[in-house]
């Protein structure tokens, strides 16, 4: 039986998702949501259908999984305990210091309801999440530290997006070189967010917008740029068209820390992505938790849960048999 699955939203991630429905046989996208009028949304898969938002609740015997595409900063904060209320349902939330007490409310929400719900998902938060889980629970003495980039944070630029005045923009991420270096090379340092990384920010802004009020904000905004050394540029559409139009990304979790008696012997552990599309590997990410989250919900689950609490096996479409004969 196939896990059906719905979208709503359908911007660069929603599209990665479709991708990766695509390419596995045992999930179907059954509809695309969105707040624009559907009229002017043109998807890849044939014959399924694009439905105004008002009309989501319509789907709720017709959906295994909905998985939700709208960005951290404003979207995902209330649609994700709204929609838990009528289905099993799963997000990408990717602003760290708030995950807790998105939790929270999101559990409160499925838990209501009799739902499921898996919430932050991707490769960091998730995959990221659970490496460095894994690492500080088999090497206890040490220092996790994680890097991005070089690359584009969607995230990041959804929210400078939402700046009066900003028509589009592109932010990347950028790892310090010789941070890196330091930590190859067996150290543990006490790095701040600021020696670890710089952001790069490229805004094309309104005619007539304040761009210094612009830059100042971007600058200024917690949890997003405020603890980071960050260049502004102001280009034009064009220039964005040519010259960012695609979205890379990667990163790198390390832990370094020590085993022996005596502490005598260094020990590394490093997992590392490299990406030509950011939205489509994410939206993998989501596609394979979606079948989780079906397995999961059939079985009586309830509540919400994070990548900590789901088994590997139920992301895959083999059987129990066929992981310990072919990945084992």
């Amino acid at each position: 039986m196939k896990t059906r699955i719905g979208i709503l939203g359908y911007g660069n991630l929603g599209r990665g998702i479709e991708s990766a429905i695509k390419q596995s046989e045992d999930l179907e996208l059954v509809a695309v949501f969105t707040r624009r009028d559907p009229k002017t949304v043109k998807i890849h898969t044939e014959q399924v259908p694009v439905v105004a938002l008002s009309e989501a609740l319509d789907w709720k015997d017709k959906i295994d999984v909905m998985v939700l595409c709208g960005g951290s900063a404003t979207d995902l904060p209330t649609q994700t305990p709204e929609y838990a209320r009528h289905f099993t349902v799963i997000n990408s939330f990717d602003t760290h210091a708030k995950i807790p007490a998105h939790f929270e409310e999101v559990d409160r929400a499925a838990k209501e309801s009799g739902h499921l719900a898996i919430i932050s998902l991707g490769w960091d938060p998730g995959l990221f999440s659970l490496n460095r889980m894994m690492s500080t629970a088999i090497l206890p003495q040490g220092k996790n530290y994680t890097f991005w980039g070089k690359g584009v944070s969607q995230g990041h630029s959804d929210a400078v997006r939402r700046i009066a005045g900003v028509l589009d923009a592109r932010q990347y991420t950028i790892p310090v070189d010789s941070a890196m270096t330091r930590i190859r090379g067996g150290e543990q340092p006490a790095f701040t967010a600021r020696e670890m990384h710089k952001r790069e920010v490229f805004v094309v802004a309104a005619e007539g917008a304040d761009r210094a009020a612009i830059e100042a904000e971007i600058k200024n905004m917690p949890n997003y740029f405020a603890d980071y050394d960050t260049e502004v540029h102001f280009i034009t559409a064009e220039e964005m068209r040519e010259k960012h139009a695609e979205l890379p990304h990667g990163g790198f979790v390390i832990r370094s820390g020590v085993s022996g008696f005596d502490g005598e012997h260094r020990e590394l552990i490093e997992y590392s992505v490299k990406l030509d599309s950011n939205p489509e590997f994410t939206g993998a990410v989501l596609a394979a938790y979606a079948r989780a989250a079906h397995r999961l919900a059939a079985e009586g689950q309830q509540g919400c849960k994070t990548i900590f609490d789901i088994a590997p096996a139920y992301l895959s479409p083999l059987s129990a048999e066929d992981l310990r004969a072919q990945l084992l």
